[in-house]
């Protein structure tokens, strides 16, 4: 257990994101006797004193399924505050191990798929987790010009979604209201035809014009803004630890942080480099993706540093495009 400057004490929990290669993902009934038992949670255990979270992760999971953790990925942190205690859960995603899950304590469990799951209730703790879980790795955003017809984007777009790209940003600045609404409708037409998701970098009542399934705020429109727009799903470009706290504040889905590395629109930048971005994002409650100068080859890397993922503004896409 530890504190904070505020004297709270908080427990420290090591929870597992256990994912196999179709997608599906484990979770565990509390087993009789506990708090909340018959509740359903992603598994892990207690961070005992002077321990690293990295070490309770695969301690609690050989202890309570007896897999040992090969690779897994340090992601989001949410507190809760249970009547029997405050809770701080460290999650990693964990994406290698050796072994078959047993019910080494009694629980069941089950592998679960988003959107749907067939096991409830969940705990409270983790419903946040699901929404955060649903958002791909790969966020593809329109580089300049992409609006123009000419530009042939759309075939890139086509390209990317046959790759499996699954979630695409519009940043059009350069074109007009309309002009921008209409290209997002066109990317949007392309993009839920392959299941992919489209959120519009612009106003709120822009994204809801265009149909668009959320919107992106530039840091800009993050520190103007006095509460979340009503949209499924909103998250915020930001470029510190200020613009990162304003985010978390406002309940946003997800936040880009960068640049990580020199880009080719801002070849003399400065960058962020993966320590520093490491540091900035370290027990945040919301996912955050890595941006500026950075393609699929840099996911592993990312994620290694704690990022959801990656935003990729070339990366994404053809190289003709």
């Amino acid at each position: 257990m530890t504190g904070d400057a505020s004297g709270e004490r908080w427990i420290e929990v090591a929870a597992a994101v256990i994912e196999r290669d179709d997608g599906s993902f484990l979770l565990a009934q509390r087993p009789a006797g506990k708090v909340y038992e018959g509740w359903w949670e992603f598994p892990g255990g207690k961070v005992e004193s002077g321990e690293a979270v990295a070490h309770a992760l695969g301690r609690e999971l050989e202890e309570e399924l007896g897999v040992e953790v090969l690779s897994a990925y340090p992601w989001i942190c949410r507190t809760f505050r249970y009547p029997h205690g405050n809770v701080r859960l460290h999650f990693f995603r964990v994406t290698q191990w050796r072994g078959e899950p047993l019910s080494r304590e009694g629980q069941a469990f089950a592998w679960q798929t988003l959107p749907d799951l067939t096991v409830t209730p969940i705990l409270p703790a983790n419903g946040p987790i699901l929404a955060s879980l649903a958002l791909p790795l790969v966020m593809g955003i329109t580089p300049a010009g992409a609006h123009d017809a000419a530009a042939g984007f759309l075939e890139g777009l086509d390209f990317a979604l046959s790759q499996g790209l699954r979630l695409v940003q519009i940043r059009a600045h350069g074109a007009l209201s309309e002009d921008r609404i209409q290209f997002a409708r066109s990317v949007l037409t392309r993009a839920h035809a392959a299941g992919a998701k489209v959120i519009l970098n612009g106003t709120a009542d822009e994204a809801s014009a265009a149909g668009a399934d959320g919107l992106h705020l530039t840091a800009s429109a993050l520190r103007n803004l006095e509460a979340r727009p009503g949209l499924a799903l909103v998250g915020a470009s930001c470029h510190d630890a200020a613009e990162l706290d304003r985010a978390e504040s406002l309940g946003l889905d997800y936040a880009l942080l960068g640049a990580v590395q020199p880009t080719a629109t801002h070849p003399g930048g400065e960058s962020l480099g993966w320590v520093r971005f490491e540091s900035l994002i370290a027990r945040r409650t919301l996912p955050v993706y890595a941006i500026g100068g950075l393609g699929p080859a840099d996911l592993h890397d990312a994620r290694t540093a704690g990022a959801h993922g990656i935003a990729c503004i070339r990366g994404a896409w053809t190289p003709a495009v």
